[in-house]
């Protein structure tokens, strides 16, 4: 009894009787009523129809019953009726109970148990679905006209059902009986695919169907379902899916289809794939991003669908204004910048030898303004460079990327030679003696006196509760002079600085110093040495007394006993005497032990004390520096020197090799983050290692 629905796809067919040309063999009750006979319908096919006309005889009640027919799961059952019916006026002599309607039943059951006497001919166990009239009825003279209707029932629980049809005295003709159920096709909808539903047990009813997203799709938002409402039709979407990275969509949004060659889609979404920026490649479909070529990088902060660029190329028109000692760089931007706007420029400084044949880079005191790396501006002010020297500045054009690149940046160089230079400051002054009206003081000269010390220059002032009062100048032809015409019991500021051909140094740190009273006594002890040094970067005031018992012991090749000058103490060591020493006169304390100790037998010296304050402690005779080669990466560097927490800083500033990170100054660190002046001055003291070692292990050939 199945066939092919010529309805929409969401009518199912559980019975036809259209398409059937054997005889149906319905059970009829009683045999006198309903006939099967063969008919033809509006197309003058082949069909068969059961009839009724027993309208002469009153009290009819002749039923009809369908075979057994598969539920299927289904809840709700439709029913379309084709038939005729005539029209009572037009029998002649027929008493009052001639009809034109039918009734139509139905009866569950779970097997095909139905037989001629059961169940009972009437309603109950039959179950009513409605009295069915014609809309046209015919009559003897005219053809017969089909009427159309149909009818639900439901909800239906078990296997199966039957049809059952009460005539109650018309004159009839049933031409084809159709029992079919509606569903909601299987679907999709929001790139996700929606099951085969059927609808609900009343036509109101909403049937939830849960989808799944179609191949190469993902979830946007879930729960994913769609309602099937009672006429097969599908409604009220929820939830959605998209392609996926790497798939576009295609067949009217049915289908997520994978990007071609040379295309890619790196994020998800409903957008078609793109072409892949300049510079870059795919080597499969489905692609996310596209392969940089050889010779192009992507920074770690560019998009997916960013173009790969290149380093920049050397910086050009390099112009040098050399000024004694300082130096004015100046450049122009490179001519190719690789395709970025992030580009910085790095100013590397070497020195070299009187034939340029080997060159080292350059110690720490050297300054550059405003900065020696990450410059965004293409001009540099160097100065404090050594006097008389040679010297070579690469000008490094950096970008983005230039830490992807495995070769170094692209630079121009400039080759220069300083003049003569004015002496450095002088270090430490000391006090020697005071007296009421008088003081006699001493300093160690200039570490780079950068010719022949003239004179020196005192600047001294008194020290007044509102600030310090006239300023008096005098002269002396050596490291030491006696200041005349003082206040007793006063203080006074002191500085000097020294004079050669190329003019005067910079001042000394102002350094206090008082006279005695009109008694001999002062307000305090100069039997010791200042020890005073000003940090401006760090901001703090480190001293170190070093307090060296020597028992001086003679040389076995000399037999003199006179007392023996050591220039940087600025006095005479004798025997027995007790020496305080001033370690800021030299960069290293071993320094200062080994200077004064150089005469003495090493037997007869010990460091008695050592005081200080900082994260500058260590063994003073027992300093390990770790040597940089052993490590991979800045960042193994740092964990070594306990400063492991600046990694990140240090990565994101672009400080990532050795030979940058060599060049930092305190301005650099402060610059990416590293904010406490001990971490600075442990850092910074590391890196003048690590730039010793540079000098030592890798000259650079020119």
């Amino acid at each position: 009894m199945m066939a092919q629905s010529h309805e929409a796809v969401f009518l199912e067919t559980l019975m036809d009787t259209k398409w059937v040309t054997s005889e149906l063999a319905w059970t009829t009750h009683p045999e006198t009523g309903w006939e099967e006979v063969s008919g033809y319908d509006e197309a003058m096919n082949p069909i068969r129809t059961y009839q009724v006309c027993n309208v002469r005889e009153a009290n009819q009640n002749n039923w009809l019953r369908t075979k057994f027919i598969q539920r299927q799961d289904v809840q709700r059952v439709y029913v379309e009726l084709k038939f005729t019916v005539r029209d009572c006026n037009s029998i002649p002599n027929i008493p009052g109970s001639c009809k034109e309607t039918f009734n139509l039943f139905y009866y569950e059951s779970d097997t095909d148990s139905a037989s001629a006497s059961s169940p009972f001919w009437m309603e109950n166990p039959y179950i009513k679905v409605d009295t069915i009239a014609p809309d046209e009825s015919f009559s003897k003279l005219e053809s017969g006209r089909v009427n159309t209707k149909v009818r639900s029932f439901g909800p239906l629980s078990k296997n199966g059902f039957y049809l059952a049809f009460q005539d109650l005295g018309a004159c009839m003709s049933l031409i084809s009986v159709r029992a079919f159920y509606k569903k909601c096709s299987n679907t999709i909808a929001g790139f996700a695919i929606f099951p085969e539903t059927l609808t609900g047990a009343e036509p109101t009813s909403l049937v939830i169907a849960p989808g799944t997203c179609i191949p190469n799709a993902v979830e946007v938002s879930v729960p994913l379902k769609l309602y099937c409402n009672g006429d097969g039709e599908w409604m009220v979407p929820v939830g959605a899916c998209t392609c996926a990275a790497g798939y576009e969509p295609a067949m009217k949004d049915t289908q997520c289809q994978a990007c071609g060659p040379g295309t890619f889609k790196s994020k998800q979404g409903e957008g078609p794939c793109s072409p892949c920026p300049p510079n870059s490649r795919t080597t499969s479909g489905a692609a996310t991003v596209c392969i940089c070529r050889s010779g192009f990088f992507r920074a770690d902060t560019d998009p997916a669908d960013s173009a790969c660029t290149s380093v920049p190329s050397a910086p050009r028109s390099v112009i040098s204004n050399v000024n004694e000692t300082s130096l004015v760089l100046e450049w122009s931007e490179p001519q190719d910048a690789g395709g970025r706007d992030d580009l910085l420029y790095n100013v590397i400084c070497k020195k070299c030898s009187v034939e340029r044949r080997l060159c080292t880079r350059c110690d720490d005191n050297v300054e550059f303004v405003p900065r020696q790396l990450g410059l965004t501006e293409r001009r540099i002010y160097i100065s404090n460079l050594m006097a008389h020297t040679q010297y070579t500045f690469e000008i490094q054009a950096v970008n983005g990327i230039s830490s992807k690149s495995p070769y170094p940046p692209h630079f121009a160089s400039v080759n220069i030679t300083t003049n003569q230079a004015a002496p450095s400051a002088v270090p430490t002054m000391h006090l020697h003696s005071s007296t009421g009206n008088s003081m006699t003081l001493s300093w160690t000269p200039p570490e780079r006196p950068n010719g022949i010390i003239l004179d020196y220059e005192i600047k001294y002032s008194e020290k007044q509760g509102q600030g310090d009062g006239i300023a008096n100048t005098v002269t002396s032809q050596k490291n030491s002079v006696r200041l005349d015409g003082l206040k007793a019991n006063a203080r006074y500021m002191v500085q000097v600085r020294a004079r050669t051909v190329a003019g005067y140094g910079r001042y000394s740190l102002p350094t206090e110093f008082q006279t005695t009273a009109e008694d001999g006594s002062t307000g305090k002890t100069f039997q010791e040495l200042p020890l005073i040094v000003g940090s401006a970067t760090a901001g703090l005031l480190f001293v170190i007394v070093v307090v060296i018992i020597a028992i001086v012991c003679f040389r076995k090749q000399r037999n003199s006993t006179d007392p023996e000058y050591t220039e940087k103490l600025q006095q005479y060591v004798t025997p027995g005497m007790k020496v305080y020493i001033d370690p800021f006169t030299y960069e290293d304390p071993n320094e200062a032990v080994r200077e004064f100790a150089k005469e003495i037998d090493i037997s007869c010296v010990k460091i008695e004390e050592v005081i200080g304050a900082g994260n500058v402690s260590q063994p003073l005779l027992d300093r390990t520096v770790p040597d940089y080669t052993t490590f991979t990466t800045v960042g193994d560097w740092l964990d070594a020197i306990k400063m492991g927490r600046y990694k990140e800083n240090f990565v994101n500033a672009g400080f990532a090799s050795f030979d940058l990170v060599a060049q930092m100054t305190a301005e650099d660190l402060l610059r990416i983050g590293v904010t406490l002046a001990g971490h600075q001055k442990k850092i910074l003291s590391s890196i003048q290692d690590m730039r010793l070692q540079m000098n030592q292990t890798l000259p650079v050939q020119v």
